[in-house]
């Protein structure tokens, strides 16, 4: 009976089950509804883990262009699996931190979509799920109105405009290839895949592309910030897999690769530079997102199952960290790192969950990111595994290790430890914990036992741990005396640095970088959003005016001729007072932007649903 059910779940649509859970969320009970969303998740996990490789969903869109929405391999398992694992945390948390059931049900809207482009099997269903995916996340960003708005409408920008070119680049690709369905083989060269890079560059972080993150993620509620940290990018990073996988024959590849080496230490350069939090943990998504796009453009076996494996690990500690310093804003509604210090007296669970995922992200053996990281650093580096022509990437990546390491030093040094702290605080509710933790558990599992890690990530013989490379094959030895050497000068070099640098760093602060890097970029954004804003608001105005003065008309019909005939040249009208007194109108006329746009996205989900045959 148990394999029966293990084997219906298997091939139950993911996506689907996680929107019909934001859809109960918004109607049942508050504890009921963030149950059934965690158990969504749980379900997706389960799926994801369970479900056997190949098609599982498959049919026709408009009776002519073949579609896969639903698709597994070893890629898909993977991030289905993190997905899945932190969404559940995510919702324990969102219910611990009172976020409203609306910006769940968003959210889970949102996760529904990043679900669906990753276990898409064609690049329509992308296509479709990508667009969804920006939709749903620009809404969770705007239900927190105020600041949030602003960064909302630059965020829209950017991922409207990179939709339209992933778009593009999927029609350059069908006239090349003549199907929509992956075939291993990624995008089609040249003009498709070119679009293909700068399309999918605004969601991953590309720089230059990537002004929209660090002015976005610190606006809304804390929860919001959690789901926002992990599903557009890492999805995106994993989709931008599928157009360049294994093999891909482009030229476009070590552009790739070298770009994630100049994210790698761009992020974490100006996150050195950030008083707010959120803004710090911001720029390290694109320095960490640096180092698996590197990996997807070096394209070898090692550097594929370094980078989806970070990808993996990358899903763990960033959330956890976003979760940490969500609990010490919750607490103390402070943002600005500065004005904090000695908090691990007051807040000792929420410190121990920082410190897992800070030893996690900066690589420390012991923790997920150690061996992930690794792969990736053997797969530039010539000495290993590497081709000669990575040997500058490898150098970048080891600057930005080290700038990664001197950011959590800053961090953790003046939240947690710097001086005394002047306020007395609760720590982190029991929800929070949990969630933490839960996450914390994981990094510190898959950094002790890094050959479950390794069994999990594509392109490594489970068991043996064996993978090829350029000269042959080898395996994985993570904890070889060089890779504890490499992780030791690391760590030393960057707490020399920091007893250096610290007091200078203090007085720096430049929380909107894209002003001086990229004016155009920031203003463009600015005028835009001044621009619909106001428009909408205009509008707004005009047609809750004459809906109400339509309204009142209805319910004074003699009172509204009487109005328009003194109107009239040479007609008198008596002044006389209304018997009724003149009804107001009751009616509910004003709904939120976010709520509109959520209406109109879940009512052409269903009707593009129903176009697939």
């Amino acid at each position: 009976m148990i394999g029966t059910e293990l084997e219906l779940l298997s091939v139950a649509y993911p996506p689907l089950l996680v929107f019909a859970a934001a859809l109960l969320v918004l109607v049942l009970p508050r504890i009921a509804g963030y149950a059934v969303g965690a158990l969504s998740l749980a379900a997706v996990l389960a799926i994801s883990l369970t479900a056997p490789e190949g098609q599982h969903l498959a049919g026709t869109f408009l009776g002519h262009f073949e579609v896969v929405p639903y698709y597994v391999d070893d890629f898909s398992r993977l991030v289905g699996i993190g997905l899945g694992f932190l969404g559940v945390c995510s919702v324990i948390y969102a219910y611990s931190s009172e976020a409203s059931r609306e910006l769940t049900a968003i959210a889970l809207a949102y996760v529904s979509s990043s679900l669906g482009a990753a276990f898409a099997g064609d690049w329509l269903v992308l296509v479709f799920m990508w667009e969804l995916m920006a939709l749903t996340s620009t809404l969770v960003v705007w239900h927190y109105g105020g600041e949030a708005v602003r960064a909302g409408f630059r965020y829209a920008l950017f991922h409207g405009t990179g939709g339209v070119i992933v778009l593009l680049a999927v029609a350059a690709h069908y006239v090349e290839a003549g199907t929509f369905v992956y075939d291993g083989s990624g995008i089609a060269a040249g003009f498709p895949a070119l679009l293909a890079v700068i399309g999918m560059g605004v969601n991953v972080g590309f720089v230059g592309l990537h002004v929209w993150l660090p002015d976005t993620y610190p606006r809304p509620h804390i929860a919001a910030s959690v789901f926002l940290s992990v599903f557009t990018t890492k999805t995106s990073a994993f989709v931008l897999y599928r157009a360049f996988p294994v093999g891909a024959e482009s030229d476009l590849t070590i552009y790739v690769a070298y770009m994630g080496g100049v994210m790698s230490v761009y992020g974490a350069t100006f996150a050195l530079l950030q008083h707010d939090m959120r803004a710090l943990l911001s720029y390290h998504i694109q320095a960490q997102i640096g180092y698996i796009v590197a990996g997807i453009g070096i394209g070898s076996h090692l550097a594929t199952a370094g980078a989806m494996s970070h990808l993996f690990n990358n899903i763990l500690f960033k959330s956890l960290l976003f979760m940490a310093v969500g609990v010490v804003i919750y607490r103390t509604g402070e943002e600005d790192l500065y004005k904090l210090g000695g908090l691990w007296r007051e807040m000792p669970l929420t410190a121990v969950g920082f410190g897992l995922g800070a030893l996690s992200i900066t690589a420390i053996p012991g923790f997920n990111g150690y061996v992930s990281k690794g792969m990736i650093f053997d797969a530039a580096d010539p000495g290993y595994y590497g081709q000669p022509e990575y040997q500058a990437l490898y150098y970048l990546l080891w600057l930005g290790a080290i700038g990664t390491l001197l950011s959590f030093i800053k961090l953790g040094y003046y939240v947690f430890f710097h001086g005394e702290s002047d306020i007395s605080v609760p720590d982190a509710k029991p929800g929070q914990t949990v969630a933490m933790f839960g996450l914390g558990g994981a990094c510190l599992l898959f950094g002790v036992w890094w050959q479950g890690l390794a069994d999990l990530a594509p392109l490594i013989e489970e068991g043996t741990h064996a993978f090829e490379y350029y000269g042959g094959e080898s395996h994985l030895h993570p904890y070889s005396a060089s890779h504890l050497e490499t992780a030791g000068i690391l760590t030393g070099v960057a707490a020399v640095t920091f007893v250096v640098v610290r007091k200078p760093l203090s007085k720096l602060d430049l929380s909107d970088p894209a002003r001086v890097v990229f004016p155009a970029g920031y203003y463009l954004g600015r005028w835009s959003m001044l621009a619909v804003t106001e428009t909408y608001a205009a509008v707004d105005a005009a047609v809750v005016g004459f809906v109400t003065r339509c309204y009142w008309i209805g319910n004074n019909p003699v009172l509204a001729v009487e109005e328009a005939a003194r109107r009239i040249p040479m007609v008198d009208v008596d002044e006389r007072r209304p018997a009724d007194g003149g009804q107001p109108s009751t009616i509910h006329l004003r709904t939120t932007i976010g709520t509109t746009v959520l209406l109109l996205t879940i009512v052409l989900t269903v009707v593009l649903w129903l176009l697939v045959s």
